[in-house]
């Protein structure tokens, strides 16, 4: 069975250099931008909403993508959107939520339905965001649930494009074999 397929009439959408690992599966409604990658076990199902994942982000090993139907007392449901310059760590769970530019989300972290997490945030492992919450941009967060802990340093700031560039190289890498 394909990897990357079709649910009814919608199927997912690569840019150019993209890498989706064959252990990871890519299902629907799912938009990747240019250079982002996928890696194994990732699960993207865009089967009742939309994916839509910019330039230059990496989803890490096991981590979950799903969205929220549409309904009558939410009637554009919650897709998932992901930015540009974004690293998810392994086994992160991202349901329904809208994922700014340059955003470190910590292995094993949970952003749920509603959030918005915006521009220049790092959220630490483990980290429980809840439905509706906005993580401002520049800050770290942590916990379950997450809370504001400080402003980001330079250092971390740097490092955000620093993370997503790392990852486009090693696609590349994988690319080439």
């Amino acid at each position: 069975m394909n990897n990357i397929r079709a649910f009814d009439t919608q199927e997912p959408k690569l840019d150019e250099g993209v890498y989706v690992d064959p252990a990871a599966v890519v299902i629907g409604d799912v938009t990747i931008g240019r250079d982002s990658s996928i890696w194994p076990f990732a699960a993207l199902r865009g089967d009742v909403n939309h994916i839509r994942i910019g330039e230059r982000s990496s989803i890490q090993d096991g981590t979950v993508c799903h969205v929220s139907h549409k309904s009558d007392a939410l009637p554009e449901g919650w897709p998932l959107i992901i930015g540009d310059d974004v690293t998810v760590g392994h086994k992160v769970t991202l349901h329904g939520c809208r994922i700014g530019n340059r955003v470190l989300v910590g292995i094993g972290s949970i952003v749920l339905d509603g959030a918005i997490v915006e521009d220049d945030v790092i959220i630490g492992a483990g980290s429980l965001v809840p439905p509706g919450k906005v993580l401002e941009s520049g800050y770290l967060y942590l916990g379950s649930p997450c809370k504001q802990v400080r402003p980001l340093k330079d250092s971390e700031l740097k490092h955000l494009p620093y993370s997503s560039h790392h990852y486009v190289r090693l696609k590349d890498r994988y690319l080439q074999r």
